[in-house]
C-alpha cells in the first residue's frame, strides 16, 4: 500500500519532502559550538568556544584557561590532571589523555571493575600541561605525562609521547620536531607589522587581560563561530 501511494506522488514532491526532512534532521543532530566554560577552579571562562560533542572525563581535574577553541568530537581526559593554557586551539577528533589502563585490564581481566581505580596495579596516571596559544591539529593524540610549551604547533594526526618545547612544530608518529613556529610567525609579521604588539602581548606573563568587550562584538563573534573552521 505504501509503495502504491508513493508511486502516485509526483517525483518532485517526494524529492522536496525528502530535502526538508534531511534539513530538519541535520538541524537537530548537527554539532554546535558553545561559548563559555566553568573549569575545575570554579572560574567562568567567557571566551572559551567548545563543541557540544566534546567529551570531558573528570572535569573536576581539568583547568581550562580562557579563549580556547575545542572543535567537534574531541576528548579531554582529566583523570591524572589536565591544564590547558589560554588561547589553545584543539582540532576535531583530537584526544588528550592523562591515564592508561591497558596493562591493568589484562592483569585483572574480569575483575578489573572489582578494584578501586586508585588501587589497580598497572593503572597509570600522569598529568598533561599545555601552554598558551598551542595549536593541536585534528586527530592528534597527546599521551599521559606530556608537557607542551607555549606557542607550539602539533600537526594533524600526530601522536605526542614526549615533551614539546615552546614554539616547536612537531608531527608524525611518534611526533618529532619538524620546525619552529616562529619562522611562520615572522613571515606573517613582516607582512602585517601592525599585529606585532598583539603577538607580543600574550607572551608577557604580566600582561593585563583585555577589557570586557561590548555586547555587539560578542554577538558578531557568535555569528562568526557558526561557520568558523580551525586551520589545524
Amino acid at each position: 500500500m505504501r509503495t502504491w501511494l508513493l508511486q502516485r506522488v509526483p517525483s518532485a514532491w517526494r524529492q522536496s519532502a525528502r530535502a526538508r526532512l534531511n534539513a530538519w534532521q541535520r538541524a537537530r543532530k548537527a554539532p554546535r559550538m558553545l561559548r563559555g566554560y566553568r573549569d575545575a577552579t570554579g572560574a567562568w571562562r567567557p571566551w572559551v568556544r567548545m563543541s557540544d560533542t566534546v567529551v570531558i572525563q573528570h572535569p573536576e581535574r581539568v583547568i581550562l584557561e580562557d579563549r580556547c577553541f575545542i572543535w567537534h568530537h574531541s576528548i579531554l581526559d582529566g583523570t591524572g590532571g589536565l591544564e590547558i593554557g589560554e588561547g589553545c586551539h584543539i582540532g576535531a577528533w583530537a584526544g588528550i589523555f592523562t591515564h592508561s589502563s591497558h596493562f591493568a585490564l589484562r592483569i585483572y581481566g574480569r575483575h578489573y571493575l572489582d578494584v578501586p581505580q586508585d588501587r589497580r596495579a598497572g593503572f597509570r596516571t600522569a598529568p598533561v600541561a599545555i601552554g598558551r596559544y598551542v595549536a593541536i591539529g585534528a586527530s592528534s593524540l597527546i599521551m599521559p605525562g606530556v608537557t607542551i610549551g607555549d606557542g607550539a604547533g602539533i600537526m594533524a594526526g600526530s601522536i605526542v609521547q614526549s615533551n614539546v618545547a615552546p614554539f616547536a612544530l612537531v608531527g608524525g608518529n611518534p611526533a618529532r620536531v619538524l620546525g619552529d613556529m616562529r619562522r611562520f610567525d615572522a613571515r606573517l609579521l613582516r607582512q602585517h607589522p601592525e599585529l606585532r604588539p598583539w603577538y607580543e602581548e600574550w607572551q608577557r606573563r604580566d600582561a593585563a587581560l583585555p577589557e570586557a568587550t561590548t555586547a555587539g562584538s560578542v554577538a558578531a563573534r557568535d555569528e562568526a563561530d557558526s561557520t568558523a573552521c580551525p586551520d589545524a
